[in-house]
């Protein structure tokens, strides 16, 4: 069996490799590297967050049967010029770099990789939990900077314990979960908004389900773990800001989109925002004129969650495990588009 190995700076060519042999020890490769994240991720025909070219694709497949990669865009010309291609497997979360319909009609199963970066992303949210209830970042800028913040010590700018303290999760899927499951072990109580997450579960995990509108006035922090669809783009608006209590911290390490960013500069200012701290953003990376550069209390990383060497290495072998089935004619089990397999 003949596989396309197209690895990135991140899931490496090398990493795909070891792991797919690690299941089929008789493949073949031939071997792409993608420049992804050196240089940054964009659309590709009518895919999303890919990083080279479908020519590129193209010449590397060489009659390959299987294809894993995390960012190799796999288009309608993709799969046109490609007949032998039967799989593609995606080191990521959700295929966003495959033209899930143009595979369907060529017979192409398209497999994902649900969880990969769940720890990461859950650990990552703490941290910037933490950094905005003690100012963790903004306090160590300071001090490098040359100013020693003894005011920080008055009462009125001291901050916040997690224990005790109420935050309000919003999504409740692998990563706000394992995020609930943390803060829990900090002594906070936790409240949870997601339509689609199971009441029980949630329950049984020792959280309260709630209504948005009550998470957002019963919380003095919010950390957003949903999905981006049509239906949760800018979620948290100007009217639900308006909902937190005074001074609360607003994390977000999901999706840029799920935020509003035109009023945070000015809930910042005014106090009636305490800090944000973000890893996404509506437009990565943000423009030199980025409103939020100079406001107050903002943790800033560049979309960093789900970044570590364990997440790469897990990635790996979630894809490899699907060649594996698909080698030995076994059900594969994160397949975006079933009906490719009908």
């Amino acid at each position: 069996m003949r596989v396309l190995a197209a690895g990135d700076e991140f899931v490496g060519t090398g990493l795909l490799i070891e792991a797919v042999r690690a299941e089929v020890a008789d493949a073949e490769f031939t071997r792409m590297s993608l420049p992804w994240p050196v240089e940054p991720f964009g659309p590709v025909a009518n895919v999303h967050e890919a990083s080279g070219t479908e020519d590129q694709v193209i010449e590397a497949l060489g009659g390959a049967e299987v294809a894993v990669t995390q960012m190799a865009p796999f288009t309608k010309k993709v799969f046109a010029a490609a007949p032998e291609l039967k799989m593609v497997s995606v080191s990521r979360g959700g295929p966003v770099n495959v033209d899930l319909a143009a595979a369907t009609e060529a017979g192409v199963a398209v497999t994902f990789a649900p969880g990969r970066n769940a720890a990461a992303a859950a650990e990552f949210a703490i941290g910037l939990i933490l950094a905005g209830m003690r100012r963790i970042s903004t306090a160590s800028a300071e001090l490098l900077g040359g100013q020693w913040r003894g005011d920080y010590y008055a009462y009125a700018n001291a901050g916040l314990e997690l224990e005790g303290s109420t935050v309000g999760l919003v999504g409740y899927g692998a990563i706000g979960s394992r995020v609930a499951k943390v803060l829990q072990a900090f002594g906070a109580r936790v409240l949870v908004s997601d339509p689609f997450a199971d009441p029980a579960k949630i329950a049984a995990d020792g959280a309260e389900l709630v209504e948005l509108d009550e998470l957002l006035r019963r919380s003095p922090v919010v950390s957003l773990h949903a999905r981006l669809t049509e239906q949760t783009k800018h979620l948290i608006n100007a009217e639900k800001l308006a909902l937190l209590p005074e001074g609360a911290v607003l994390v977000n390490s999901a999706r840029g989109g799920l935020l509003d960013y035109a009023p945070l500069p000015d809930l910042l200012r005014s106090g009636r925002l305490g800090a944000l701290a973000l890893d996404v953003y509506d437009v990565e990376p943000p423009p030199a004129d980025w409103p939020l550069r100079d406001a107050p209390n903002v943790i800033a990383t560049p979309h960093l969650a789900g970044c570590s060497r364990q997440t790469a290495e897990r990635a790996a072998r979630i894809v490899a495990a699907e060649v594996g089935r698909y080698a030995r004619g076994e059900k594969l089990l994160n397949v975006a588009n079933p009906e490719a397999l009908r």
